[in-house]
């Protein structure tokens, strides 16, 4: 019983949940900036998942990866980070969803996550994806160290 309320401990420590922070906004900014160099091959990466409307697909080649960066980078600097952790999950369940699709489907199609070509779709892709989704829960509810936003904000008292 000691044992269970001690790891307990351990994995709520807002320190936990810091690491867990910043390797998550890390891990996004490194997967937005192939995608914004190459949107052309991104956004050919969406349309064979064959999910969105053929409309939306270089709508999203071109946004997504500016909404993985920016989040990333508001998680790492601890701006709004509540907010990004929201946009990121909803993100990691949104990929998680499709490569589920197209795994189903089985489709012979590229990951997309990190490059454009190479990693093909697995269960193990999937297994990685919802690892980080449990990541971001875990931010969501434990992550208290360290914001910027509550270093530098000023109340309405001190204005």
């Amino acid at each position: 019983m000691k044992a269970l309320s001690l790891l307990k401990k351990i994995l709520t420590h807002r320190y936990v949940a810091l690491v867990l922070r910043l390797y998550v906004g890390a891990l996004f900014i490194y997967a937005s900036m192939y995608k914004i160099n190459y949107t052309g091959e991104f956004a050919e990466t969406i349309a064979s998942y064959q999910i969105v409307p053929y409309w939306t697909v270089n709508i999203l080649g071109v946004v997504l990866p500016w909404v993985e960066l920016i989040c990333g980078i508001l998680l790492v600097a601890g701006i709004r980070a509540r907010s990004a952790t929201v946009v990121i999950g909803f993100l990691m369940i949104l990929f998680g969803l499709a490569i589920m699709i197209n795994l189903m489907k089985d489709s012979p199609i590229s990951c997309g996550c990190f490059h454009t070509v190479g990693e093909k779709i697995s269960w193990w892709t999937l297994l990685r994806d919802l690892i980080w989704v449990i990541m971001t829960i875990h931010i969501l509810f434990y992550d208290k160290a360290f914001h910027l936003e509550k270093r530098f904000s000023l109340t309405l008292k001190e204005v």
